[in-house]
């Protein structure tokens, strides 16, 4: 299985898909499409619906406790949902076997081969791959291109893969989980936005960080195009560097400051390209105000910057830059303002789920009462307080690793007001809304950037920001 491809024998196949995810129904799904014999494993019975529907569609299901204990004899291939570490008994005993383990990511390219590729313009990094996917995929559809934006954003590849339209290209999310499972992708074109300490649990170790950016800088590896780096952060520039790509893909630089050749950046409040136009040596070309980019913050125009960049070494026009970013309504979460009340404005930053990210929203606000907590992750709070906690009016804690962040506000913002609310279920969100106001004053921001993973309290982070956006409703409703 190892070089297997759409074309294989995939009815003598074997195949088992750990997890029945989103990910590993779609796995599942294109495996049926390919004709192999599936098992499915999850030790969870919460997947019920998915596991009726596969039975009738002959796929073995199996749930429950115990259901992953160990591999069924005969698998030749193991599919993986993403967030599984490589440290997971039936993985152990996979590799152990000498049995390959695929992701999602890597099932969906070899479906794709050799006769049905459609290209891939891969995005992945610690914060803003959403965002930066979102803009690149309405950037190519500006321009034309039948474009999908799949992966990590919620969409699986395979399901895209097996749908009707033929698309022309695929804006593709990637987080670092499902990076870590793929090791045969040829993308077009790839950026990595940043890279700062998150998900450092997952990988454990002795340096768990250098492992972490190890699977970012997959996402390069035989890149055919062009490799999009940022010029802030070194350590993106270093991965392009030490690529293994196909000879001819250029390294491209974005900068919020003047680009220099084969970069793209800002002159005179222009988003302008010094990479993909002839004159590229003493001339840049307009593609688009800095003002089309909404909402505006100076992380969110660096997101333009890197989707523009990935569109346009596909060929999209500059006119089409614009416009993309101009008609892009983008899904909620981020920095999304809520409400406001008597001088005081109520922002959703649920989407924040470590402290870089939060630390992007703090970087938006004068003043704010900061609502943080939940799954820190491994990672830590003592550089973000430090750097903002002279704009801190109070914070309000919760989530199983509060006393984590309360203990660095002691530290670093002891004048800061700290509410910590022991409370774990979600309906605490009202009392959480109440108290954050009761600190707030005219002028202030009510900012929930939580800095944390939400599967502590709540099912998403998705859901902690329509609960939190429910409690102000409510609050203000009085």
């Amino acid at each position: 299985m190892q070089s297997a491809n759409r074309l294989s024998d995939w009815p003598s196949a074997n195949v088992v898909v750990a997890g029945l995810g989103v990910s590993g129904f779609a796995a599942a799904d294109g495996l049926m499409s390919l004709g192999a014999n599936v098992t499915v494993l999850d030790e969870s019975e919460l997947h019920a619906d998915k596991a009726a529907l596969l039975t009738h569609l002959d796929v073995k299901v199996v749930l429950g406790k115990g259901a992953t204990a160990s591999l069924p004899p005969g698998t030749d291939l193991v599919v993986t949902s993403p967030g599984w570490r490589p440290t997971a008994p039936l993985l152990r005993q996979a590799a152990a076997e000498g049995i390959p383990v695929w992701g999602e990511t890597e099932l969906a390219w070899r479906m794709m081969q050799p006769d049905r590729v459609v290209p891939w313009l891969g995005v992945t990094g610690t914060n803003g791959k959403t965002t930066t996917t979102q803009m690149l995929e309405s950037i190519l559809i500006a321009d034309g291109r039948r474009a999908a934006a799949v992966g990590n954003i919620g969409r699986p590849i395979i399901e895209a893969i097996l749908d009707e339209t033929p698309y022309d290209v695929f804006a593709v999310e990637l987080s670092s989980f499902q990076l870590h499972w793929m090791n045969n992708v040829n993308l077009h074109s790839a950026v990595v936005l940043n890279v700062h300490p998150d998900h450092l649990e997952w990988y454990g170790g002795d340096d768990p960080m250098a492992a972490y950016l190890a699977d970012k800088a997959k996402i390069y590896e035989g890149v055919t195009n062009s490799c999009v780096y940022n010029v802030a952060e070194p350590a993106t520039e270093k991965m392009v560097e030490e690529a293994d790509v196909v000879e001819g893909a250029r390294a491209i630089g974005f900068t919020l400051g003047t680009p220099a050749m084969s970069m793209l950046g800002i002159v005179d409040d222009l988003i302008v390209d010094r990479a993909f136009v002839p004159q590229r040596r003493d001339s840049a070309l307009e593609l688009a105000k800095v003002s089309d980019v909404q909402p505006y913050a100076p992380h969110n125009v660096a997101n333009a910057l890197a989707a523009a960049a990935l569109a346009r070494s596909f060929g999209v026009s500059a006119k089409a830059v614009s416009q993309g970013l101009r008609s892009l309504n983008l899904a909620g979460h981020r920095i999304q303002k809520i409400a406001e009340d008597s001088g005081i404005v109520y922002v959703d930053d649920s989407k924040a789920t470590n402290p870089h990210a939060a630390n992007s929203a703090m970087q938006a606000y004068d003043s704010f009462v900061w609502i943080a907590g939940g799954q820190a992750k491994g990672t830590t709070f003592d550089d973000l307080i430090e750097r903002h906690r002279d704009k801190m009016r109070g914070a309000v804690v919760i989530g199983v690793d509060r006393h984590l962040i309360a203990e660095s506000l002691a530290r670093h913002a002891p004048d800061v007001p700290v509410k910590v609310l022991d409370n774990t279920h979600t309906e605490v969100m009202d009392e959480v809304v109440e108290l954050a106001a009761g600190m707030a004053r005219p002028g202030d921001t009510v900012l929930l950037s939580p800095g944390c993973a939400s599967l502590d309290m709540f099912d998403s982070y998705s859901a902690r920001g329509d609960r939190f956006a429910e409690a102000v409703q409510q609050y203000l409703a009085g």
